[in-house]
């Protein structure tokens, strides 16, 4: 399996999307700063993720989730989790 996932900075409020076939130690990286992208972003929350049979998918689907209307998909997807943030 193949994940793509949404991570939320909450130092600046700000989205982070990536994918990865170990999900689980992905993140662990990121909370522990060990990827460069979001080293000086922590603390990081897990806020979505997508399963995928294929890498490729996988990769198509972050790619979408870059875009304008992927982010429109997701902040629909995510709205009572953003509601609870309040300024975001």
């Amino acid at each position: 399996m193949f994940y793509t996932y949404i991570l939320f900075s909450k130092k600046d409020g700000k989205f982070y999307t990536g994918y990865s076939s170990d999900l689980k130690g992905r993140f662990e990286e990121h909370s522990k700063g060990k990827v460069k992208s979001t080293k000086d972003r922590l603390p990081l929350s897990l806020v979505y993720y997508e399963a995928c049979l294929d890498e490729r998918d996988a990769r198509h689907r972050e790619r979408y989730l870059k875009t304008h209307h992927g982010k429109l998909f997701l902040r629909n997807r995510l709205k009572s989790y953003l509601t609870g943030l309040g300024s975001v």
